[in-house]
């Protein structure tokens, strides 16, 4: 004889070929159902009720005292440290880049260190499509815009980045730095060329042409900080005026021979960086730097970081704690 246990199920009775339900188990599932739609429409009411609902995103209206700025390839090298600047000086901030050149690790180190709501928000979109432009602006109401995203790598600059005047450096705090993506690495700028040689990633600098009306033969160009870079965007943004048009020259208003730039990238990373110079192509001008008089005239602006030993060696000690850029860091 056969007695089931407790533990054990019992086989569902059928009536004709159909499964008979339970009509107690049938009570049990609606009064579950009934229950989970109380505490749905309990939520939803709660969260009606609460004063934030139904308000508008702080980045939608206009506030008194508060300077609302799109930063245009804002997750970039130069417009990264341009919202970090702008954070610091209480401005609400929206970044506004593709990533085609950009870095979203750069805007999580700006969301870490600015976790406030209102204070900064990136949009992930392409200025070049009109009906995204359209919407940003239509849901997003801007005092400024400090406009860093382009395509630059392209052209001469590409083929010769010693060329023209170059940003160096990076945050002297040491929470951003220049970190450009694999793919885009021969197209970096000069100080990223300079670490890469120190790092043994390339193998060694390209100099062209040694054979200039130079001190030492090499040409002569402006290299700025970052920070000063920035600087200058803000000390302009505090002087915007609506209808207002401004235009400067931003830079050190000395030129540095590429000899002299090769010089201080050996000496703050400590490396004896391979150079090999090549003939110069025709048409390169011996000397290219700013003339920045007019903005210390009319902004009270110049630069200050002007040591290109030390600028190097600050962004040099970013790139050693940071060998996979804004990836994993360096313990």
């Amino acid at each position: 004889m056969f007695t089931r246990g407790k533990t054990q199920r019992t086989n569902r009775p059928s009536l004709g070929g159909m499964d008979y339900v339970d009509p107690v188990k049938k009570s049990g599932v609606k009064r579950k159902i009934v229950f989970a739609a109380c505490l749905v429409m309990l939520c939803i009411t709660m969260i009606k009720l609460s004063p934030s609902f139904g308000s508008p995103s702080p980045f939608s209206r206009h506030e008194a005292g508060v300077t609302h700025v799109l930063v245009t390839g804002g997750a970039g090298y130069i417009g990264s440290h341009a919202a970090l600047r702008l954070l610091r000086d209480s401005h609400r901030v929206t970044i506004v880049d593709n990533l085609s050149r950009g870095n979203l690790g750069a805007v999580k180190v700006l969301q870490n260190l600015f976790p406030e709501p209102g204070r900064l928000q990136f949009i992930y979109a392409d200025l070049g499509d009109p009906k995204a432009v359209n919407k940003i602006f239509s849901e997003n109401a801007f005092d400024a815009v400090m406009h860093f995203a382009a395509v630059a790598y392209v052209g001469e600059s590409t083929l010769d980045p010693l060329k023209y005047f170059n940003v160096i450096g990076s945050d002297p705090d040491g929470r951003l730095g220049e970190a450009p993506r694999p793919e885009l690495r021969e197209h970096g700028r000069i100080s990223g060329a300079c670490f890469d040689a120190a790092r043994g990633i390339t193998n060694g600098l390209k100099v062209r042409g040694t054979d200039y009306k130079t001190a030492d033969g090499t040409c002569i160009r402006d290299y700025i900080d970052v920070t000063d870079l920035v600087d200058a965007h803000v000390k302009a943004l505090e002087k915007a005026q609506p209808g207002e048009v401004g235009i400067y020259n931003v830079g050190t208003g000395r030129g540095r021979s590429v000899n002299e730039f090769v010089k201080a990238c050996k000496m703050a990373t400590g490396v004896n960086i391979k150079v090999d110079f090549l003939p110069r192509r025709p048409g390169d001008y011996a000397e290219v730097f700013s003339d920045p008089s007019k903005i210390l005239r009319e902004l009270n602006w110049s630069a200050q970081y002007t040591d290109l030993e030390k600028s190097l060696r600050v962004a040099w000690r970013w790139q050693k704690l940071h060998l996979n850029g804004y990836g994993p860091s360096k313990v």
